[in-house]
């Protein structure tokens, strides 16, 4: 007989916290109009035969409110960071100045701030399925628990309520992550 699956509820807030961070940065990536370093994140640059995140082949600032300064370490690289930056489909175009990549950051119309909430909404549906896959990872443990008799009726009820408490709170602190992101979005 196979051994029964352990019920583990810090393992499941560990897993929906993982949901929660994904959506964070996945946030982050979403240009508001005004200048970030995390704007850069997901920009990856093909460095020494390899796919590298922009982060270890250069430092990013912020000079003012409205553009990015990236500044390539390695002078070779300046090229290849300046592709990878416009390829990453940002709408971003580098100059660059050297060893430094200006980057003016445009003014968002409402139209395109209307695109960006859809794919934030879009972010936080797929932050909510993870959750809910494993709220229902949870359950089907507790179930084969209860099948087999492994714990009290009670107890499972209970486990039952604590997962379902805990997948409430991963999704309200989605829905909170969302709603603070929209209105940074549709702040002109």
């Amino acid at each position: 007989m196979a051994a029964l699956p352990k019920f583990d509820l810090n393992d499941l807030k560990r897993r929906m916290q993982g949901a929660h961070s994904t959506l964070k940065t996945e946030l982050n990536g979403l240009r508001t109009g005004r200048a970030s370093p995390s704007l850069l994140e997901p920009v990856q640059v093909e460095a020494y035969g390899q796919r590298t995140p922009l982060a270890q082949v250069a430092s990013i600032s912020v000079p003012e409110p409205r553009a990015l300064s990236v500044s390539v370490w390695d002078k070779t690289m300046v090229s290849a960071v300046d592709k990878a930056i416009r390829d990453a489909n940002l709408g971003l175009s580098p100059t660059i100045e050297g060893t430094l990549l200006r980057i003016r950051i445009p003014e968002l119309n409402e139209q395109r701030r209307k695109e960006m909430v859809k794919i934030a909404h879009k972010y936080s549906e797929d932050a909510r399925v993870a959750v809910r896959h494993v709220r229902r990872d949870g359950f089907d443990v507790l179930k084969k628990l209860l099948k087999e008799h492994a714990i009290p009726e009670d107890e499972g009820k209970r486990h039952e309520a604590d997962v379902q408490k805990a997948t409430d709170e991963a999704i309200k602190e989605i829905d909170n992550l969302l709603a603070s992101k929209e209105k940074e979005i549709m702040q002109v």
